[in-house]
């Protein structure tokens, strides 16, 4: 999961708001769009994340990646039938009503401030190459530090922010292209280890356990259908985009996990910090130097990534604040133009759930983190699917005409799929990311409440602001 290209603030993300944009996102932007906010920092810590389960963990990533093309699929058809900025928030409102849209933007934003605590994690993962980082004082500080740096570039602007994304995203495919096609000529069938250990129970709950690590490297699929007011022609373009962005990313990761598989020995790949780094020093014979540079290349695409998610992670509450299901505070910008209140709020949040899940060290947190991330985005995630479920049950296509036999059943096979996968991740996030995960969802509970009285006292419906954060009635 990387940061955005462009993230620019949400469009509001009702029904009859811009469905395209000229100038906008083309197919090839829209494709980068979605490759470069799925592949992020976090792929770098995941084989040491899932070794511990052994090599079943690539099978798991095999899952993962054909269950994602799959979701991938699902977000191009609902793309395809509501083309407006806010995608799952937007689906989920429509189909269900505005509970079920609140609950879908508060849980988005969860998974963005808590899927930047564990960002910062597996980046730091690198820093400690550089610099090593002893002890738990230097390695929190630095993390903690990074997050709130981010915060300061996000309040300078989002033309900055997007800038830094941008050259640093570029960056991070170096490596992971070195690995995931050099080192394929240099694994070692006896480095790969067990096919499963004993963690996770079976192989069928090792398999699961990975499964739900390993979908944190897949946020982000639905990205240009988050974007889709910015993006041209989106009916035909976001399908499109959404699958090959979405391939490509599963291509990547796949051959660089079996790479650094067969690079590491087992034992030594389930404690690493940096395990990119490690295959590439196995590469080149040991050389220091090659892990060095892996690891700044980790580095500098990492904060890219940071820079960016901490901007994205203020559009969701803007977007949900602007239609009046968030406070009104959430809308208001600075000067230049940055809504500043979900910029510290994210911030602030990353570094409370970063510390609360810091005490196993890195690789344990960025474990932690990464399961309850993949908790929260499934919320969003199964409305989404069941919003496109639902609508096939009406049987009606996106441009409301009737959805011919033929294709009913393949649909409905994709959509049930994609919901089933959901729910299987779930399943494998474990008790405590459960756990973690659905205290924060009904802490949202009575943010609704207070937005639904305060619209009510106002006789505004539910109070939608506009960009300004002054209220106004609703349009419907």
């Amino acid at each position: 999961m990387a940061a955005p290209a462009d993230a620019g603030p949400a469009g509001g993300g009702r029904p009859g708001a811009r469905a395209a944009r000229r100038g906008g996102l083309g197919p090839l932007a829209a494709t980068a769009l979605v490759m470069g906010n799925v592949i992020g920092v976090g792929v770098f810590q995941l084989p040491a994340a899932v070794a511990g389960y052994g090599t079943v963990g690539i099978l798991a990533f095999a899952v993962v990646s054909v269950c994602s093309l799959l979701l991938a699929v699902v977000f191009g058809w609902l793309g395809q039938r509501m083309p407006h900025t806010g995608g799952p928030y937007v689906y989920a409102r429509e189909a269900f009503g505005e509970l079920a849209g609140f609950l879908t933007a508060w849980s988005y934003w969860i998974t963005a401030w808590a899927s930047n605590a564990a960002l910062v994690v597996a980046w730091a993962g690198y820093v400690n190459v550089l610099v090593p980082l002893r002890g738990t004082g230097p390695a929190l500080a630095v993390t903690v530090g990074a997050l709130w740096l981010a915060v300061v570039c996000n309040l300078a602007g989002a033309r900055g922010a997007g800038a830094v994304a941008v050259v640093t995203t570029v960056l991070k495919f170096v490596p992971l292209v070195l690995v995931a096609v050099v080192g394929l000529f240099f694994v070692r069938a006896d480095n790969f280890g067990p096919f499963t250990t004993g963690q996770g129970g079976s192989a069928v709950g090792a398999l699961t356990a990975a499964g739900a690590v390993l979908m944190f490297s897949f946020l982000g699929v639905e990205s240009a259908a988050v974007a889709a007011g910015e993006v041209e022609n989106p009916r035909r373009t976001i399908m499109r985009a959404t699958v090959a962005g979405t391939l490509a990313a599963a291509l990547v990761y796949l051959l660089g996990t079996v790479a650094v598989f067969g690079l590491v020995p087992h034992e030594r790949l389930v404690h690493s910090t940096a395990p990119y780094a490690d295959a590439v020093r196995a590469i080149f014979g040991g050389g220091e130097a090659a892990g060095t540079l892996m690891a700044a290349a980790a580095v500098v695409s990492g904060a890219g990534t940071l820079v960016g998610w901490t901007l994205i992670s203020a559009q969701m509450p803007y977007a949900a604040a602007r239609d009046g299901l968030f406070p009104a505070v959430f809308a208001r910008r600075n000067g230049r133009g940055v809504p500043w209140i979900g910029v510290v709020a994210s911030g602030a949040l990353a570094s409370l759930i970063t510390l609360a899940n810091y005490t196993g060290g890195l690789r344990a947190a960025f474990t932690a983190l990464a399961l309850l991330t993949t908790f929260t985005a499934a919320i969003p995630y199964v409305f989404s699917a069941a919003a496109q479920l639902l609508w096939l049950l009406t049987d009606r296509e996106p441009r409301g005409t009737p959805v011919a036999p033929a294709r009913l059943g393949r649909d409905l096979a994709v959509t049930l799929v994609a919901m089933a996968f959901t729910f299987w991740l779930v399943a494998g996030a474990g008790y405590a990311a459960v756990y973690q995960g659905v205290l924060l969802l009904l802490a949202g509970i009575p943010v609704y409440v207070w937005m639904r009285w305060h619209g009510a006292r106002n006789g505004m419906g539910n109070g939608a602001v506009d960009a300004s954060g002054e209220t106004k009635p609703q349009v419907r």
